[in-house]
């Protein structure tokens, strides 16, 4: 529960601004706290959550944390400092970074991603589509795939979004930003979707509570990690999703979910998809935070996913399993051609 604000105001900072910071959205931050206790805010005489320049910092050194592929309740309950060391062990010798030129990228990621941000917001400000998708395709080109979507999407999503909610958005140019999202993400997942060969991953939503952008963010980071992936839209029926993942033979289905608390509908559905489905599909739901959900979540054996990092971890932990599957399947078929042969 945080607590009433006793530092000075300067020392403090409101949500929108520690997600544009930190690149953690405005949801996963709240998780984080209320499941992780990774920081603990004040609160404003209005009740507004205030953070530290401390806890923002914890807070960058947490998300680089998940990028190397550890989930946020294995390093949650460590000090910063501890995390730090662990970064280091793993970080590439200086050497090695002059070697490949990565030393300039790693210095200049943060700041570049800022200033493309910023430029992002101001072009909707201006209310001008051509330049905000002008600042979003060159963050495609300066960044990485990973840095593009955790540094500058979902921070501007989540701007949009409470600023929508709380007045400092007008509506006509939430829907303006929309659009050219919408173009933008529909264009690095047809772009960065691996080859035919690749394995199959189907991103879909349930219910009436989805929202677009989030699930084209977790299928444009589902690409940018090495799979095929099938968009199928939002208020797309159960069935229907069951019948597209047979006939694409997919492996993974990754549900984007924004329920609301109290909601009966996508545990239900959520069920419902789950027998439609073979035994053999991996079923990840992502951004499930209500309480609702986590009885519907054990009984269909399905992951609860919160934040692309951990998404990320599991998508490749199952892109390892099926590789060492298809070793073994290759070896064995190897095995036989050879007793055939004799």
């Amino acid at each position: 529960m945080p607590k009433r604000a006793s530092a000075p105001p300067a020392m403090q900072h409101p949500i929108q601004i520690v997600t544009r910071r930190t690149g953690v959205s405005a949801d996963v931050l709240r998780v984080w706290e209320k499941r992780y206790a990774v920081v603990t805010p004040v609160r404003s005489t209005s009740g507004r959550r205030l953070y530290s320049d401390a806890d923002i910092e914890r807070l960058r050194v947490l998300v680089q944390a998940t990028r190397t592929g550890r989930a946020i309740g294995q390093v949650a309950g460590l000090p910063t400092s501890a995390i730090l060391a662990l970064l280091e062990e793993e970080a590439p010798t200086p050497r090695r970074l002059r070697q490949t030129g990565q030393v300039d990228a790693l210095l200049t990621t943060r700041p570049a991603a800022d200033e493309l941000r910023e430029g992002c917001l101001r072009a909707i400000g201006d209310f001008d589509a051509v330049a905000l998708e002008l600042q979003l395709r060159r963050a495609i080109v300066a960044l990485s795939a990973d840095d593009f979507l955790d540094a500058v999407v979902v921070p501007l999503v989540d701007h949009l979004r409470m600023g929508v909610l709380d007045g400092s958005v007008r509506r006509p140019h939430g829907h303006l930003a929309h659009a050219v999202l919408r173009r933008v993400l529909d264009h690095v997942v047809a772009t960065a979707t691996a080859p035919l060969h690749s394995r199959d991953l189907v991103v879909a939503t349930l219910g009436a509570h989805a929202h677009e952008l989030d699930a084209l963010i977790v299928a444009a980071a589902a690409a940018a990690d090495g799979w095929r992936v099938t968009y199928v839209g939002t208020g797309v029926p159960a069935e229907d999703v069951a019948e597209l993942v047979r006939h694409l033979d997919g492996r993974v289905l990754v549900l984007s979910q924004a329920a609301a608390s109290g909601d009966r509908v996508i545990p239900r559905e959520l069920r419902r998809l789950r027998a439609l489905l073979p035994a053999r599909i991996e079923l990840l739901v992502v951004a499930t935070t209500a309480d609702v959900q986590r009885a519907a979540l054990a009984e269909t054996g399905a992951t609860p996913i919160v934040g692309l990092g951990m998404l990320r971890t599991s998508l490749r932990a199952l892109s390892g399993d099926a590789s060492a599957k298809n070793g073994t399947t290759d070896r064995a078929k190897s095995r036989r051609r050879n007793r055939a042969r004799r």
